[in-house]
């Protein structure tokens, strides 16, 4: 079967005025990014840059001791790499494939070729959505230290899910309990207990590691204010691009594999 990618199921670049895309496009390199694949570790120099398509990147706080808890999470909203245009280089934290699918790599100079096109003044566009977009995802950081801290399980496994499925064209993570813990940062048996909740109120359905959700609207009316919070905060500052909802067929350039 003949899947088809485009990087403008990408929202940052579907944003991008035709101009910017042209200039970008023969750049982006499609790739495969299979479960667990680790991007970058902390303090490795970023030599790429990834803008998710079809898979979820998580960043990962890991600890001394090995134990380590998701600070946030980064699927078609968004771009690996902001470490590059923020000026730092690196980044604490690890980036690793927390469900499967393709993204499009962008080699580092090429990436701020364009956000320093116009001399460091915002008149590109890429370089404007590029400063909102990592005032979302520190909104997103913020909120995910709150809700770890102040909330139950039941309610982090909610927000997890739903900023999860936000990020992705379908309503199914491939995803075992053990690795819904380590990015919660809890115990798994937590993890079991409040999936077995969610399930039972009919909410989602998981079985041999997928996590089909069945009642968003009841996911919704479960989560606490964190979720909302980083939702919003996405919603104003990147409002989603009208071709967005349907890009694959409105697009014409294509990857086939």
């Amino acid at each position: 079967m003949t899947a088809t990618y485009n990087p403008r199921q990408n929202h940052l670049l579907c944003a991008l005025p035709t101009d910017e895309y042209e200039r970008l496009f023969p750049n982006l390199e499609l790739i495969q990014m299979p479960l667990g694949k680790v991007i970058y570790e902390s303090r490795d120099a970023l030599h790429h840059a990834y803008f998710p398509t079809t898979c979820i990147v998580s960043l990962l706080y890991v600890m001394e001791n090995g134990s380590s808890a998701e600070i946030a999470v980064v699927g078609n909203d968004g771009i690996i790499g902001v470490a590059l245009f923020m000026g730092g280089g690196t980044m604490p934290n690890r980036a690793v494939v927390q469900s499967a699918g393709y993204a499009y790599r962008l080699k580092a100079h090429q990436l701020m070729l364009e956000f320093d096109r116009f001399g460091g003044r915002r008149e590109g566009t890429l370089h404007d959505l590029l400063l909102r977009y990592t005032q979302a995802l520190i909104t997103q950081m913020a909120q995910t230290a709150v809700c770890n801290r102040h909330h139950s399980v039941d309610q982090q496994l909610c927000r997890w899910l739903l900023l999860s499925i936000d990020r992705l064209a379908v309503e199914e993570l491939t995803m075992t309990q053990e690795l819904i813990a380590n990015m919660l940062g809890v115990r798994r048996e937590g993890v079991t207990e409040a999936a077995g909740k969610l399930q039972q109120a009919g909410l989602i359905n998981y079985s041999r590691g997928h996590i089909t959700v069945l009642d968003r609207p009841g996911l919704e009316a479960r989560v606490c204010e964190c979720y909302r919070v980083v939702r919003t905060e996405f919603n104003r500052l990147l409002p989603l691009p009208p071709q967005s909802a349907d890009i694959a067929s409105s697009v014409g350039e294509s990857d086939d594999i």
